[in-house]
């Protein structure tokens, strides 16, 4: 046998593998040599791998090796923490001026920045999208919530590639990434394992993920995420769902940091607080008590002259009148008053709760000790608190999505359980107004302060040096990208995963950072959300009031030219003094400057529907169902959104379950279930009896037959037959065994628009909240213990 030897020598490359290195050194936008150091070039991301030139040295010991790079943040760049809200408006937080302690807020104010002219977009989604994306909300195709998309560009709620949220931006340039809390990003048709997940949290810029991907969730009872694998949380009688996002973001940054404390993060924290629900244990709520017996009108008055004392608003501002259909506080019954004061202390406390959960994450970040390298964002309300509880709040707020009114009477009898896992409330339009002074509307009323401005504060110790002042330039939710940017050293890319990126639209506000009195650099803004319209520009506002959320007729058409107003926010700080008929010249200008932004954001045109958006057919949105008239489930599936399942509502169905029964005395649990405790349906089998549940937003037909099942395969079904003729309207239900009628009931009316935001369709168990609002059998969330091949649903 022949033995080679290789000595220490050069090899000459083939003229191909010279042709192949040459081509590849070429097309990378990084370049090693042997012994160098890699230099970035961040204006496309990712950022290449090196290409390093062939090797030619066979011996190890005298080849010399490269340095093996890293893409690494730029020196001295810092944490960012930006944490936002939900639905709570500028007169909430003490911080303020408002009556709602928010000790965590107040302590970065104190050592940090407020920012009493900071806007969002009197949305939910749209204001997390324009956030992360730093665009503005129909330039990224959000012009309102997933749930209510349409097929028009600007409202389609399909984030496009080519605006890349600041997550992926920093990921990209060496940060690690983490969002906990509620995403509202995504269509619920982009949920389940279909696809695509191009939009889900994890395939937006971050690596970790915890929460929850709709517009709500229930705090007692969620249906969570990690990543994108829904998960079962912990079933402990004192679970809440903000201290485990707390728990979630806290072991996420200690872990963090003791394997790379030189790597800075990015933590997005979205509260659940204090959208509806509003849950909170009894003790926060407490603290209340008493508090708000005076009414929303008397709080009104004070938190303006808290806000004047404190210098958050200027000495002469005005309180906005308050709109004609919410009543004077003194004209309501006791009944009312007692009612509705009990709503403002639970919202109340579920503010303070949740201020108190940042506080837990911010606590644990300082005791890393590097709290003051990090800047934290703190965004009190991600639009103005919500005013969609309507006239008299919901014990259920299930009934006001599916337009139904709640009396205060039948509110009383959950007076005491307000806020508990056995109730889904929100509160009364009245004290909306008065968290949102001295504004005079609302969450959805674009046009006003009261829907868009947000108490924000900016906490950065050791990235300038300004203490406890307040900071009045205007500035905006699309801002927070580009001042990321800034203060991390990290240019604008060109390219992200090789598509060409349109301009972010926002400007830093690192510029007013120690110079109080800088010139303001964001100086036109539009604003749009369901009709409600305006243009910020210079320190003016011309806007139309359109319609109001719990007003049941709209005040102006989109399609005629009236309602503008127009107000000199310098001088008038709540838009008080209406102006259009003393600056007619201006106001046009101001018209035509808002059809410009308009035309070159996506905006046109203008949908102001919002309800009846919620039925795909009638907003134009792609359905996942689409016109398919029958779906077979089978277990493992579960949490299947209510916008990615075949709709049974508002039409005749037949659903029909396949079960094998091998020991009829341990035959329990649920074969499927849609929604929930608050609204939904399901079929199931108890004591080894076939039942059907309907559940109309807390009212329970139940139907169940008087014969156990015995040993073999059975085929249990339900027969609903629709009255038709419009929506929510009535039905015959038949529960059928083996194809004979075993029990048969009749619902006058049924939910015509949504069982549940927050809980979807679940075989062979019911997870969250049971739509029986009990368990069925031994089995957590009534798990079937029977053998189920699959369950039919046919629709008409």
């Amino acid at each position: 046998m022949q033995t080679i030897k290789f000595t220490s020598r050069s090899i000459r490359l083939p003229s191909a593998s010279l042709l192949i290195a040459g081509f590849l050194a070429a097309s990378s936008w990084v370049t090693v040599q042997a012994g160098s150091s890699p230099s970035f070039d961040r204006s496309s991301l990712p950022i290449a791998d090196p290409v390093y030139p062939n090797e030619t040295e066979i011996d190890p010991n005298k080849a010399k090796m490269p340095v093996q790079p890293e893409v690494t943040a730029p020196s001295g760049a810092p944490n960012v923490v930006v944490i936002i809200l939900d639905d709570l408006g500028f007169g909430g937080p003490s911080t303020f001026g408002g009556p709602i302690q928010m000790p965590t807020l107040d302590r970065l104010a104190s050592n940090g920045l407020s920012y009493n002219r900071f806007h969002t977009i009197a949305l939910c989604g749209p204001t997390r999208v324009a956030l992360k994306q730093g665009r503005n909300h129909h330039m990224v195709n959000m012009g309102s919530i997933p749930e209510i998309a349409t097929g028009f560009p600007g409202n389609t709620s399909r984030v496009p590639n080519y605006a890349a949220p600041i997550a992926e931006v920093l990921r990209l340039n060496g940060y690690n990434t983490a969002a906990f809390g509620k995403w509202h990003a995504t269509l619920g048709g982009e949920t389940t394992a279909s696809g695509p997940q191009d939009r889900w949290p994890t395939r937006q810029g971050f690596e970790k993920f915890y929460g929850f991907i709709g517009a709500e969730e229930n705090n007692w009872n969620p249906s969570l995420h990690d990543g994108v694998t829904n998960i079962e949380v912990n079933d402990d009688a004192g679970y809440q769902l903000s201290t485990d996002l707390s728990r979630e973001a806290i072991e996420w940054v200690r872990q963090q940091q003791s394997l790379t404390p030189d790597k800075p993060f990015f933590i997005y924290y979205a509260a659940p607080g204090v959208h509806s629900p509003h849950h909170v244990h009894k003790d926060w709520a407490d603290k209340y008590k008493g508090l708000f017996d005076k009414g929303w009108d008397q709080v009104r008055n004070d938190t303006l002259k808290q806000q004047i004392d404190r210098g958050v608003v200027p000495n002469g501002t005005q309180l906005a009148n308050k709109p004609r259909s919410v009543p004077d506080w003194d004209t309501l019954s006791d009944d009312q008053r007692k009612m509705f004061a009990r709503q403002a202390e639970v919202f109340s406390g579920f503010v303070e709760f949740t201020d108190y959960e940042v506080g837990r994450l911010l606590d644990a970040i300082d005791e890393l000790g590097v709290l003051d390298d990090t800047l934290v964002i703190y965004i009190t309300g991600d639009n103005g608190t919500s005013s969609e509880g309507n006239d008299t709040g919901n014990w259920n707020w299930n009934n006001m999505t599916n337009g139904r009114v709640e009396t205060v009477e039948e509110q009383l009898e959950y007076y005491d359980a307000w806020g508990g896992p056995t109730t889904y409330p929100h509160m009364s339009v009245g004290w909306a107004i008065a968290f949102d002074a001295p504004f005079a509307y609302t969450k959805q009323v674009a046009s006003d302060f009261g829907g868009t401005r947000n108490g924000t504060v900016v906490h950065w110790p050791n990235g300038f040096k300004a203490r406890g002042e307040l900071r009045e330039q205007f500035t905006h939710v699309i801002d927070i990208a580009p001042t990321i940017l800034e203060v991390t050293g990290i240019p604008e890319p060109e390219y992200v995963n090789g598509v060409k990126q349109i301009p972010i639209q926002g400007t830093s506000i690192a510029y007013t950072f120690d110079d109080a009195d800088a010139a303001e650099r964001h100086t036109v803004q539009y604003f749009e959300v369901v009709g409600n319209r305006g243009i910020y520009a210079d320190g003016w506002l011309a806007r139309v009031v359109a319609k109001l959320p719990w007003e049941r007729n709209k005040r102006h058409e989109v399609t005629d030219d009236d309602g503008w107003q127009l107000y000199d926010t310098r001088v008038d700080f709540s838009l008080s003094n209406d102006l259009a008929a003393q600056e007619p010249e201006r106001l046009a200008a101001m018209k035509q400057l808002f059809l410009e932004e308009a035309i070159a954001n996506h905006v046109l045109p203008i949908d102001d529907r919002l309800l009846e958006r919620l039925l795909p057919q009638v907003a134009g949105r792609k359905s996942l169902m689409a016109d398919r008239k029958s779906i077979t489930l089978y277990p493992g599936t579960f949490g299947i959104n209510e916008n990615a399942f075949i709709d049974v509502k508002n039409r005749s169905t037949k659903t029909t379950a396949e079960v094998t029964v091998s020991d009829r005395y341990d035959n329990h649990g649920v074969l499927i279930a849609q929604g929930g405790r608050f609204g939904g349906w399901a079929m199931f089998i108890e004591d080894g009896r076939p039942g059907y549940v309907y559940n109309n937003l807390g009212e329970l037909t139940v139907l169940q037959s008087n014969q156990m099942l015995p040993e073999g395969s059975h085929q249990i079904a339900v027969d609903i037959d629709y009255d038709g003729d419009g929506l929510g309207k009535g039905a015959t239900i038949s529960l059928e065994v083996n194809g004979k009628s075993v029990a048969s009931a009749r619902l006058e009316t049924t939910v015509l628009s949504r069982f549940s935001f927050d809980e979807g369709a679940d075989i062979a168990k019911d997870r969250a909240t049971p739509v029986l609002m009990r368990n069925v059998g031994p089995k957590r969330h009534s798990a079937y213990t029977g053998e189920l091949a699959h369950v039919t649903i046919e629709v008409q």
